[in-house]
């Protein structure tokens, strides 16, 4: 049975009269236009292919990548020479593709299903690469296409890939010379490919010699003139790939910060207690005993460490911050003294006060002004120490209205009021390799002994933990910016400090404490310092073992020293249900870090304060006399 897709023109007479020979030929026939739509086909086309292929496209389109670019070569080579065919293979078979010129633009196609050349190696079982026939004419495609042999020789390289990758330059190349990160050797993947032994897919690979470009290279075995190859479509993924890196930078400084936040909440228990009993000791050991040097070079040298711990919780944004209402000019104007002092021989100090919109002052800030002027010491000692042949550090203010959000370095600034200071240094730079690093604990580019590595990472988690951002800009052999962004804070300045104990002369303490601590040690040092100023002091290693002993109603209590982070039930809680009970006992927390929500908790706590650890005993003692006087 013959079937017509288009009415026939008088013209097409003798070929609809050839085309009759064909019409119960066991082999799929067409006659198609030279746009490809069929005029003619027969039964064994209609079931082999479906009765809704209308055009030869639809045929062929599963087995090559461009099939009209095969449907015209195939039919010029027709024009010229009267026939031309071409094998496109498939997974255990090929369908060889036949054509001959019928007409001026009449064209009869035969496409038979045969077994694939010896030369040709099927597919192994359960494998599901499609094998495409890869035209010749991919200049001007906008997509960036290379092809390569199994041996990994680049054949071909099209204009846009040529683009991508030389800027438009021919070169010769390898597979293995252009792309490298797959995880094992890529010429084994092009081989695996072009074999059948691997399906192929997508992989972001790195260019070679390129350090910081990503390509996401697709791969797909084809055949072409009878010669297997691959063949690779290469996008950009360089984006892609940073905002990976990114992602990963972000959650190691994350488990940085957990991970610092409790080995100093743990260091500070241990310094708690060394500095503590130091300072029992030197209660009785005068500067005339031979033993007051070396205990003096432990409580130094304990300070010290506490120093470092510090720092440590400031990245974790743990530390525990007494923050107010400042005015930055006047914080830089008091500091200003200082940090001249801090300068070396050929390096100098500067401070403007940029331009400001309609001449407004710099809007206030709340902040630790203690922890904030930290901030600005380490940024001007690494911008002095940047500039080893001397040069200019400038510190600069300016009043910054963002009208919408800032996108920079992961982070997101709110549009809103902000009051900014730069450092800015006209030193040797920071590599661009290195910006995505400095402010990692314990990174530095430093000799060892010159520096900790810990004074940017404290600066960004102070940044951090109050509220602010920092960034840095920075030119190999031009210098450096880091850029602190405050928020305007537009609140009373009234009624922002946190309540602190009152600090009085050392004297005989009255009154019933209970130590609730779990660390042995801690509450060893912080029992013998409160007995010793004349505290009855009790002692609990749990909150259930406070609360338990203050079943006793006859037990009269003055005040609760307690552990925030326990075992069990922890400070803050036990303190709430003591105080259903006992509504008047006052409260000192200590802890070796500000926990999130321990501000909140110990809002809720009322005649509270926190007392960080590591501690003195005159820190200890002045603290819960402060409280109770």
């Amino acid at each position: 049975m013959l079937h017509s897709r288009i009415a026939a023109r008088q013209g097409d007479r003798d070929s609809h009269l050839a085309f009759l020979l064909v019409a119960d030929d066991p082999i799929p026939c067409f006659l198609t236009d030279s746009a490809g739509r069929m005029v003619l086909r027969n039964r064994a086309a209609e079931t082999r292919f479906g009765a809704d292929a209308h055009t030869l496209l639809a045929v062929i389109g599963q087995r090559t990548l461009n099939p009209g670019e095969l449907l015209h070569r195939l039919q010029q080579t027709a024009n010229a020479e009267g026939a031309a065919q071409e094998d496109l293979l498939g997974h255990n078979s090929a369908l060889r593709l036949s054509v001959h010129r019928a007409d001026v633009d009449r064209y009869f196609w035969r496409a038979e299903d045969r077994a694939p050349s010896a030369d040709l190696p099927p597919l192994p079982a359960g494998a599901r690469p499609p094998v495409v026939t890869v035209g010749a004419d991919l200049e001007d495609v906008p997509v960036a296409i290379m092809t390569f042999g199994p041996d990994g020789v680049m054949r071909t390289a099209n204009l846009a890939a040529r683009e991508l990758m030389w800027n438009g330059e021919t070169r010769a190349a390898m597979f293995h010379d252009l792309f490298e990160g797959l995880g094992r050797p890529v010429s084994e993947w092009l081989a695996d490919v072009t074999a059948g032994r691997h399906p192929g897919g997508s992989e972001v690979l790195r260019q070679r010699g390129e350090a910081e470009r990503y390509l996401q290279i697709t791969l797909r075995r084809y055949v072409e003139n009878g010669r297997l190859g691959a063949l690779a479509i290469l996008n950009d993924a360089t984006r892609l790939k940073t905002l990976e890196a990114q992602f990963v930078q972000s959650q190691k400084m994350q488990a940085i910060g957990q991970l610092a936040g409790g080995i100093a909440h743990d260091f500070n228990n241990l310094l708690t207690a060394i500095s503590g009993h130091c300072d029992l000791l030197l209660m009785r050991h005068g500067r005339e005993d031979t033993d007051f040097a070396d205990l003096e070079q432990i409580r130094q040298n304990a300070n010290r460490a506490a120093s470092l711990v510090g720092q440590l919780l400031a990245f974790s944004r743990k530390q525990t911050l007494n923050p107010e209402v400042l005015d930055l000019e006047d914080v830089l104007a008091d500091l200003i003294h200082l940090l001249n002092r801090l300068m070396v021989e050929k390096v100098d100090l500067s401070l403007a006060h940029l331009g400001r919109e309609g001449n407004r002052p710099l809007g206030r800030i709340r902040a630790d002004k203690r922890q904030i002027e930290q901030v600005l010491i380490n940024l001007v000692v690494n911008a002095r120490d940047a500039m080893p042949d001397g040069g200019d550090v400038r510190i600069e203010t300016e009043a910054v209205t963002l009208a919408q959000d800032l996108q920079r370095d992961r982070a997101t600034v709110p549009a809103g009021d902000y009051t900014v200071i730069r450092v800015v240094d006209q030193g040797i730079g920071i590599p661009e390799h290195q910006l995505r690093q400095i402010f990692e604990p314990f990174f530095t580019t430093k000799r060892i002994g010159e520096g900790t590595g810990l004074g940017l990472s404290m600066a960004y988690g102070i940044m951090k933990q109050s509220g602010g951002f920092i960034f840095v800009d920075s030119v190999l052999g031009q210098g450096t910016t880091f850029s602190l962004y405050f928020p305007v804070f537009d609140g009373d300045a009234q009624g922002t400090l946190p309540s602190e104990p009152r600090r009085v002369a050392a004297r005989k303490g009255e009154g019933v404490v209970l130590l609730v601590e779990d660390e042995a040690s801690v509450r060893a040092f912080a029992s013998r310092a409160l007995t010793l100023r004349g505290y009855t002091v009790l002692e609990a290693a749990s909150a259930e073992e406070a609360l338990a002993r203050l079943e006793d109603k006859s037990l009269h209590i003055d005040l609760f020293v307690t552990d925030v982070v326990m075992p069990g039930m922890d400070g803050p809680a036990w303190v709430r249900r003591a105080h259903l009970n006992r509504p008047g006992v006052k409260v000192v927390f200590m802890s070796g870090y500000a926990d999130d929500g321990l501000a909140e908790d110990q809002a809720r706590v009322p005649n509270s304060v926190f007392l960080p650890k590591p501690f003195s005993l005159s820190d200890l003692t002045n603290t819960v006399q402060g409280l109770l006087s």
